[in-house]
């Protein structure tokens, strides 16, 4: 993709001023990393009569459908060809809008902090983009671009000119000459490239709306053509589209009378609005994990059983932790999670700290061992009880994190939740929940056995007669612990969730070592009986097995 931008000038107002708006210098080439290619920034020419800006986008075509999840053309799921064959590398597109956001930022933004005086000052400007897709042809073209202020010329460009009876093709050669300032030119283009392609390459969140606005402020509000770009612009998603065409016509008002848009939508005295919010559990518990993670000094953090990435965001806002790796069984949650962080439009330093793994907590993994923390945020209530003490060897005897954070729901709770009827969980995918007394036996079971100490917390309003409405564990690997002790692991867990009306309870556990080991455990079942295992075990390298006796019920 290619762009040039051109002005003259005299001897007074040299051309090469251009070079200070940019913040590009005109005796330099230059290049930038964006996340779909290369953007290079020179100037073929630059004297005081004539200064030329290029920008030449190269575009990786395997990253870009690597990054890409079916949008827009090169990524359609139903021809595998097509998402390496078009014309994503050569036209202008959303690529290259947001590959001039990212290099001329500065200059979008009307900042010039060597020449300030340059920003308001409107300069001859010949724009021209050699290839540009546009669906509506060329007089679309005109309709978008003339009421700015712009001469427009968008000459079409042929399907083959050896074949000139094959016709015309839906590209078109752009020229733009006008007088304005640069930085008004450059957010002309950055919104209206993408809305004449009538394609977006990235996903289309409601931040989206807010960009729009900012680009389009001061001309997009009285344009005649407004709602094409907006609906354009935000890929047609329809919620967007109406909230966006709201915000635009209360500035139009606001400017018709002269006024701030805040004194129009006044509608709500936010000073009088004193009703308090209660805060989601789920952030209260974000809250919560996180708090312990920076006590703990934590850098590098495993979110295992991550789901759709809610806390990995968390993480990712706090520059303390450098590395964080997600984890989860689901492609489908991990897809959700990669969709919600929005990686494909991260910058590459911020990408970096983050990776998402499929795995299975019920096995262990090399991936996961050296880390700092690991985090299960109410991940043990939907494993399988015995899977539990797999989970278990897998986390703390063989990853070994310095600090585990588990959190899990206190079904004590559960008679204050409204909602609930008597004897359900809270998640139909829950195996069990357990009380305080139940999760604090287990979790001191499991620090015994590996060689960590541990401290529990309440998360949310903490009820003097059921506790709150979730628990925390805070393991930290005690000093000289001794990783053998996980030999053991097997019964004791295993008998945590067993137990019932006139059965056994049975231990089964599997783990990695050379040794003997003894486990023990109570707890309750899902009937209404305690029960009690104990059992020993020879684990040998590779795998292990521990059964209990017949326990009493």
């Amino acid at each position: 993709m290619f762009l040039t931008i051109t002005t003259t000038g005299s001897a007074d107002r040299p051309a090469t001023d251009l070079g200070f708006l940019l913040h590009k210098h005109p005796d330099k080439a230059q290049q930038f990393s964006t996340a779909h290619g290369t953007a290079h920034v020179l100037y073929p020419e630059a004297d005081p009569e004539r200064c030329t800006a290029a920008l030449l986008l190269e575009v990786d075509p395997i990253a870009l459908v690597r990054r890409s999840r079916g949008k827009g053309r090169g990524g359609a799921p139903d021809s595998a060809l097509g998402q390496y064959v078009n014309d994503r590398p050569y036209a202008a597109s959303s690529l290259l809008a947001v590959a001039l956001r990212s290099v001329f930022s500065s200059a979008m933004k009307g900042q010039c902090a060597a020449r300030p005086e340059l920003v308001a000052r409107a300069m001859p400007l010949r724009i021209e983009v050699p290839v540009l897709p546009a669906r509506g042809g060329a007089e679309l073209v005109r309709k978008l671009f003339q009421p700015l202020g712009w001469q427009v010329l968008a000459e079409a460009v042929p399907l083959d000119e050896t074949f000139p009876e094959w016709g015309d093709s839906r590209y078109v050669r752009l020229v733009l000459e006008g007088e304005c300032t640069l930085a008004e030119a450059l957010r002309h283009l950055y919104v209206l490239l993408p809305v004449l392609d009538d394609a977006k390459h990235y996903w289309v969140a409601p931040d989206e709306v807010e960009k729009l606005l900012r680009a389009g402020e001061g001309w997009l509000e009285g344009h005649p053509e407004q709602r094409v770009i907006v609906g354009r612009y935000l890929a047609r998603r329809w919620s967007l589209t109406r909230e966006a065409m709201a915000r635009l016509e209360l500035e139009r008002l606001a400017e018709s009378d002269d006024v701030a848009a805040e004194e129009i939508d006044n509608a709500v005295d936010e000073e009088a609005d004193t009703e308090e919010r209660p805060v989601p559990l789920a952030v209260q518990r974000r809250e919560a994990i996180l708090a312990v993670l920076r006590s703990a000094g934590a850098e590098r953090v495993l979110d295992l059983g991550c789901g759709q990435g809610q806390l990995v965001g968390a993480l990712l806002k706090d520059p303390q932790f450098t590395e964080i790796v997600g984890l989860d069984v689901s492609m489908r949650a991990l897809h959700e999670a990669r969709r919600r962080l929005r990686l494909d439009r991260m910058s590459e330093r911020q990408a970096a700290r983050v990776r998402l793994l499929q795995g299975s907590l019920a096995y262990t993994d090399a991936r996961l061992k050296g880390y700092d923390a690991a985090v299960l945020s109410e991940v043990v209530e939907h494993v399988d009880p015995e899977r539990l003490p797999a989970l278990e060897y897998a986390v703390f005897g063989a990853a070994r994190p310095r600090t585990v954070v588990v959190t899990t729901p206190n079904v004590e709770y559960n008679v204050r939740w409204e909602s609930l009827p008597a004897g359900h969980v809270r998640h139909a995918d829950h195996r069990f929940e357990w009380t305080r007394e139940e999760f604090r036996g287990w979790a001191r079971e499991v620090a015994a056995r590996h060689g960590y100490e541990v401290d529990f917390g309440p998360v949310g309003p903490d009820d003097p007669e059921v506790g709150p409405p979730t628990q925390l564990a805070h393991f930290r690997r005690a000093e000289g612990g001794d990783s053998g002790k996980a030999a053991g692991a097997g019964a004791g867990a295993g008998a945590v969730v067993a137990g019932g009306r006139g059965e056994s309870a049975v231990g089964t556990g599997t783990g990695t070592g050379t040794g003997t080991g003894i486990g023990a455990g109570t707890g309750i079942g899902a009937g209404n009986g305690l029960g009690a295992a104990a059992g020993v075990g020879r684990h040998e390298e590779g795998s292990s097995s521990v059964s209990g006796e017949e326990g009493a019920v």
